[in-house]
Order: C-alpha cells, then structure tokens, then sequence
C-alpha cells in the first residue's frame, strides 16, 4: 500500500479559512492530483497551468487555463525540486491578478539553489511534509512552512499490526 499525504495538505488549506480559492495544477502531468485536492475541498475551481520546459530544471510559463484574477491560488505538486516550477506559476499567477499564492508539496528535495528561489519568488508560502529532512537553509525561510505525518505514519502502522486496511485510510482523500 502507498501512505498519502494529501490528507494533511487539505486540512492545511482548510484551516486558513480562504475565500476565493483556486487550486492549481503547475503543468498538465499534475491536473489529476490538483484535482482529487479540488474535489476534498469540497469542488473549488480548478486552473492549470500549460509550460514548455527548454532543458531539464528549466520552466517556462506559457498558458494559465482558468480564472485566477482575484483569487487565491493553491498551487499542489508531488515534489519540489529546484522550485522553478513553482515559483514561474508563481509570478504568471502574479501577473494574472491572483490575490496570493501558495504551493503545497509532500516531498521537499529543495536542491541547489530552491531555497533562494523561494526567497526571492513571488510564492507566498511554501508549505511541505516531513518526509524528508529540511536544511537548516531552509528551516530559517520564513516562507517555507513545514507539516508533520507522523499522525498518518503512526495510523498505517497500527492497521499494519492489526491486520486491517491501509488503503480505507487515504479512500476519502
């Protein structure tokens, strides 16, 4: 079985209470996960982002498929990596009249220059799991923010000794 995180990430987002959201899936390959998000947080708008990437660990921003002017933009994603995914929707989110934009991730490889990026973006709030550790670089920014899944971890490994269902914990994900 596989261990989700996206549980933590929509109680995350619904705790800030935001009118006007919009999530937003940062390529095509991402809409089916921006999707499952929408739908948990009870069917909000949906917006991609189309991009054409030059080289490996280059984005570039080339189309935004939806509403966001006015709106807050929850940008969701797998991973991040070096961050330029994120923070070019960041800035063509900007450019297109979003009120704010934060990026929601399970896992923060952060390598070279991501933190930097972060800074120096027009991204909000970054916010990641735990699942893997954060460089001191990144722990000091105030823009990365940093959510346990110690609660999901230590449920999976209760069911795993009781012989029950891992799966019927992630079903209303």
């Amino acid at each position: 079985d596989n261990i989700y995180a996206s549980g933590v990430l929509r109680d995350d987002v619904l705790s800030k209470k935001m009118d006007n959201l919009i999530v937003v899936s940062p390529d095509v390959g991402g809409v089916v996960r921006a999707r499952a998000l929408s739908k948990s947080l009870g069917d909000v708008d949906l917006a991609i982002i189309d991009k054409r990437r030059p080289e490996p660990n280059k984005a570039e921003v080339m189309n935004i498929i939806g509403e966001v002017e006015g709106r807050h933009c929850v940008l969701i994603d797998d991973l991040i990596d070096t961050g330029g995914t994120l923070c070019n929707a960041a800035e063509a989110l900007k450019a297109r009249g979003s009120l704010s934009v934060c990026a929601y991730a399970t896992h923060a490889v952060f390598s070279g220059r991501a933190v930097e990026n972060i800074e120096n973006s027009m991204l909000d709030e970054v916010v990641v799991t735990d699942t893997i550790p954060l460089s001191e670089k990144a722990l000091k920014c105030d823009r990365i923010r940093q959510l346990s899944v110690a609660g999901i971890l230590a449920k999976t490994i209760l069911r795993i000794n009781r012989d029950d269902s891992v799966s019927s914990l992630f079903e209303s994900n």
